[in-house]
């Protein structure tokens, strides 16, 4: 069966809600006027991107209880500008021909910065010692662990819609091309007729490396698409996404080629029900690791517990894996606003694996799925 060239118009960024950057920077003040430092500087270009809406790659931004100052180089010298204008980031712009670092240094001492926070886990060890012994000799330097990233916890409405839209590019394109499975394919021609077609419906990037396993392949949880043919029989676990305006989908489905046999359908029906276990316990209130014994207490009982090789889920967002982690040693309780995955899995050497995943936003009532394509095993 051929590829249906038909492709379903993605909805324009320009017209998802917008996102709230000012606010982000006010939320962020808020931190800063309980912390013991009166001045963060951001180096993950993630985390500048949330504040900014910066994309490019080399960035710096300070920000004190009443100065924003973003610097970059030359390269990004229009773009910077043109990026925070539309974020309605208020900021003075420093464009550097050498040695940002100092830029920042100098503004932070203007600003009567006493002790600057630096993102301890972007940031190295010998830029550290500089900006002690060399850069900001006037104060104080300390680490700061997680401050931004928990301010990205819980998504806007404009992130949500963003991370909506790159969930149904995903649905569409594996719609599209899953009655492929049935011709034989390898699994890289499979992935990248996936990847073409997330393009093609508006992706403006890859989530990450799609993987496709089949057969025996499938046991293995990051196994990477390789010339293996599918043929009648196999499980192929399917693992992929689509980025929207640089947030992220991710979403897996197990499908069957043909008849599996019953230990197969066996591994199908017990992920099923796991997986929809761990689905209907989100909510408001509710632990992270509650949501892992759900799905982990299901293939427990069904005497699959060993080949249960990972954690449950994660946070999704402008990164792929970020806060909150779903896994049994998690400590995290859910709000509304956050957007994790519900991804258990079995994978068993001589039979291969099944793993089914959706990206959900926890709301007010429970959680709105955002990946919605079938969770059938058939090819439909």
């Amino acid at each position: 069966m051929a590829v249906t060239e038909d492709v379903t118009p993605n909805l324009p960024v320009e017209l998802l809600p917008p996102m709230e950057f000012p606010q982000r920077i006010g939320r962020l003040r808020e931190v800063m006027g309980e912390s013991s430092w009166d001045g963060l500087l951001v180096t993950n270009l993630t985390n500048l991107r949330y504040l900014t809406g910066f994309t490019g790659s080399a960035g710096l931004l300070l920000v004190t209880k009443d100065e924003t100052v973003f610097v970059s180089d030359g390269r990004y010298r229009d773009q910077c500008a043109l990026e925070l204008s539309a974020a309605g980031v208020e900021a003075h712009i420093e464009i550097a021909a050498a040695d940002p670092d100092s830029v920042i240094a100098t503004a932070a001492v203007a600003a009567g910065v006493q002790s600057l926070g630096l993102e301890a886990q972007s940031i190295t060890w010998s830029a550290q010692r500089r900006w002690q012994s060399e850069l900001f000799t006037s104060g104080g330097v300390a680490a700061t662990t997680g401050v931004i990233e928990e301010l990205r916890l819980l998504k806007d409405p404009g992130e949500a819609a963003r991370i909506r839209a790159a969930c149904a590019i995903a649905d569409e394109a594996l719609a599209q091309v899953r009655p492929r499975l049935a011709e034989g394919p390898t699994e890289i021609e499979f992935g990248l007729e996936l990847d073409a077609r997330m393009r093609k419906l508006g992706a403006a990037d890859l989530s990450f490396e799609t993987i496709v396993a089949s057969g025996p392949n499938g046991a293995r949880p990051h196994h990477r698409p390789s010339q293996r043919r599918i043929v009648e029989g196999d499980l192929v676990v399917v693992d992929f996404g689509a980025m929207i305006d640089g947030y992220h989908s991710d979403m897996t489905r197990t499908v069957a080629v043909g008849d599996v046999g019953p230990e197969r359908r066996n591994m199908l029906e017990v992920v099923l029900c796991a997986q929809q276990a761990g689905v209907d316990a989100i909510g408001p209130g509710v632990t992270a690791a509650a949501v892992d014994e759900a799905c982990r207490n299901v293939i427990a009982e069904a005497g699959l517990q060993e080949a249960f090789l990972h954690s449950t889920g994660h946070g999704v967002g402008l990164d792929i894996h970020e806060e909150p982690r779903v896994s049994m040693r998690s400590t995290a309780v859910l709000e509304a606003g956050h957007v994790v995955t519900v991804e258990p899995g079995v994978y068993l050497p001589e039979l291969g694996g099944v793993r089914i995943e959706d990206t959900l936003l926890v709301t007010v009532g429970g959680c709105d799925r955002l990946t919605l394509a079938p969770k059938s095993p058939a090819l439909l």
